[in-house]
């Protein structure tokens, strides 16, 4: 159990230290999400599964929204906590798609590190250029996000391609509903059996739970910040044991 937890620290500060980015400023002003909405309402499923070739068809209207989000910055000056939350959850999902279907097809986002020279990861990949300030995935989850708001929930919004991950929504972030979303996120991934698996004395969780931890126990215990969003009740002395993480693309078969 120690070096569960230890690993967990590591890998969380590895995250944090690795994944600075610099303050850019912006003269953008809020902006509308409508176009994601409407991308995510016509090929993502209720249940999370993505239609990549979708996307590719809509072509015309994802580049539309890639540009849209490209030339508008985030600032802190004119954009409030919620805006500039919900164009950064927006942002990393938009361009893990278009990272998807720019390589499809492909079983897995971690194929497309394959070939790439001096690049860990396909999430260290700089390939997001926003305004004059260049980013990579995990600059804007883990320097942007997790860096700049104080908020665990965000863990159940970010969708990495994966049929582990939660479920990608099949709507935009939206400012003014962003707790709401956020909240039913929570609830729906913790329900999902297929992801987290929950009785009151046994409790099987994703390995996010884990890779995360700190974020999730600034206010409380692991199992107290479940018993937010459980289906039912956890007791605090609950064995917790880890699912197995698959990295499989989270794709429709229809």
């Amino acid at each position: 159990m120690k070096k569960i937890i230890l690993g967990a620290l590591l890998i969380n500060l590895f995250f944090l230290n690795s994944c600075k980015v610099k303050e850019y400023t912006s003269n953008a002003k809020p902006i509308t999400h409508e176009l994601w909405t409407s991308l995510l309402n016509k090929h993502v499923s209720t249940d999370g599964h993505v239609n990549y070739e979708g996307f590719i068809e809509d072509k015309v209207t994802f580049d539309k929204y890639l540009t849209l989000l490209q030339n508008n910055h985030p600032n802190k000056k004119q954009w409030s906590d919620n805006e500039q939350l919900a164009y950064w959850i927006n942002a990393y999902n938009a361009f893990t798609v278009k990272l998807i279907v720019d390589n499809y097809p492909l079983e897995s986002i971690k194929d497309i590190k394959r070939g790439l020279v001096f690049v860990n990861t396909v999430w260290d990949m700089k390939f997001i250029q926003i305004e004059k300030a260049t980013y990579d995935l995990n600059n804007i989850e883990h320097g942007i996000i997790r860096k700049q708001f104080d908020e665990p929930r965000i863990h159940f919004a970010v969708n990495c391609a994966s049929v582990s991950c939660p479920n990608l929504r099949n709507e935009a972030f939206v400012a003014d509903r962003l707790d709401e979303q956020l909240t039913e996120q929570s609830k729906y991934f913790l329900r999902n059996n297929l992801k987290n698996n929950i009785t009151a004395d046994r409790i099987k969780i994703s390995k996010i739970f884990n890779w995360f931890k700190g974020d999730f126990t600034k206010n409380g215990s692991l199992i107290d910040f479940l018993n937010l969003y459980a289906p039912s009740k956890i007791n605090s002395n609950a064995t917790i044991e880890y699912m197995d993480y698959d990295w499989g693309l989270n794709k429709s078969y229809n």
